[in-house]
């Protein structure tokens, strides 16, 4: 009786979680549906020079801003997991805020910042360091916005190793970093690996924030968001296909080479 109970809420929750599938291939799916009927457009884009620079930038911008966001977001997560201290929901809070604001608030934020004669963009520029308008202001404001989703994974993989291990490791002479180095960071390494690629991806998607501190260069979606404005959905749709695809193909292999590395 309980393994058909088992088995009933396995298929409800099949049922229901299928609904959410369903949602993102039907939206996707009738954009590429729509794209197979100009496959000459498509292949126009595809070769085009401003098309492929636009999406390079996005995805090599992304990457700078995911492992920024790793280098600083790693130790924090860790702290976060293994320390209990007063004000510590507080710094949870904040890491968290740029999930909850809307992204051209937290744009106009980083402007104020940054710009020219801004509290940190003055110093910066000081040093011949442009951010607005630049690559820099690029990663920034993905940065911003995408470094919450690697804290708070990393945060609850750390969580899931079990410090036992590393008073074992300490007991044995053991310094604290090599225990991290060689315990902690490995057993919590697919929860970190998950929290890279949430983060990558969040940051290829940010649109307010790069509108409002760096236009330009342009990015893949402030590309597309320029087409549509001006030329309609025949010309932004072949750039959107061309970029989930992209993404797609890469996150597909991420997934496979993470899922791999857990079975391992």
């Amino acid at each position: 009786m309980e393994k058909v109970k088992r088995e009933k809420i396995f298929i409800i929750s099949l049922f229901l979680g299928l609904v959410l599938v369903a949602f993102v291939l039907v939206t996707l799916g009738t954009l590429f549906y729509q794209q197979a009927k100009d496959l000459e457009g498509f292949i126009s884009v595809s070769v085009d020079p401003v098309v492929l620079k636009a999406i390079a930038i996005s995805l090599s911008m992304a990457l700078c801003a995911t492992f920024i966001a790793f280098l600083f977001g790693v130790p924090l997560a860790y702290f976060l997991a293994r320390k209990e201290f007063w004000g510590k929901s507080i710094i949870e809070g904040i890491v968290d805020i740029p999930l909850m604001i809307p992204h051209i608030v937290a744009g106009i934020a980083l402007y104020g910042v940054f710009m020219r004669y801004g509290l940190i963009g003055a110093p910066l520029r000081t040093l011949g360091i442009v951010v607005t308008d630049a690559y820099p202001g690029i990663v920034v404001a993905m940065l911003f916005m995408s470094f919450p989703y690697l804290v708070d994974t990393a945060r609850e993989g750390f969580k899931e190793v079990d410090p036992r291990l590393e008073n074992v490791a300490r007991s044995l002479g053991a310094s604290q970093w090599r225990t991290f180095r060689e315990i902690t960071f490995p057993l919590a390494f697919p929860s970190l690996l998950s929290g890279a690629i949430l983060t990558w991806g969040r940051a290829i998607s940010e649109f307010s924030a790069v509108l409002i501190l760096a236009y330009h260069p342009i990015s893949a979606p402030i590309l597309i968001y320029e087409k549509f404005t001006s030329f309609g959905l025949r010309a932004s749709r072949p750039i959107s296909v061309l970029l989930i695809s992209i993404c797609l193909v890469i996150f597909i292999a991420l997934r496979v080479l993470h899922q791999h590395r857990r079975r391992t």
